[in-house]
């Protein structure tokens, strides 16, 4: 199962502030853990909501609201995707992740989500539809 590790964005993150040295550090240590374990499929941070914009959809129209966003509590700062065996193990190897807190004392939260794939969707999927599925998973770049 595939699983997408959102990691949740802090005044710090929307401000660009980096995290320090020692952080980057401790973080690696724990991404080759996982890639060594054979669980990382990717791993990357996002630049803040001011440099982002949004697209909203209403019929026909589509309306662009570029950044930054003002619920910092709802944006992400990163993501890591995984495949693991299951939920429980999943969350077993993000319990260790290192979370360190912001210069205001916050600490940032993770959300684990499972990532859909053509499986899911079995009674809607024509053969056709399954093996476009199919070949664009295998010409992805996390297979």
């Amino acid at each position: 199962m595939r699983f997408m590790v959102i990691t949740k964005a802090t005044a710090d993150s929307e401000a660009g502030r980096p995290p320090a040295t020692e952080d980057f550090a401790t973080m690696g240590s724990f991404i080759q853990e996982l890639m060594d374990a054979g669980v990382l499929l990717a791993a990357d941070g996002l630049h803040p909501s001011t440099q982002g914009a949004r697209i909203y959809f209403d019929g026909e129209k589509k309306t662009v609201v570029d950044g930054p966003f003002t619920e910092t509590k709802e944006l992400i700062a990163g993501f890591f995707l995984v495949e693991t065996k299951s939920l429980e193990e999943c969350v077993e190897w993000f319990k260790r992740c290192p979370m360190p807190r912001t210069a205001d004392g916050e600490q940032p939260n993770l959300e684990i989500r499972r990532v859909i794939q053509a499986e899911d969707f079995e009674a809607a999927m024509t053969p056709e539809l399954r093996a476009a599925a199919e070949q664009r998973d295998q010409e992805s770049r996390y297979n």
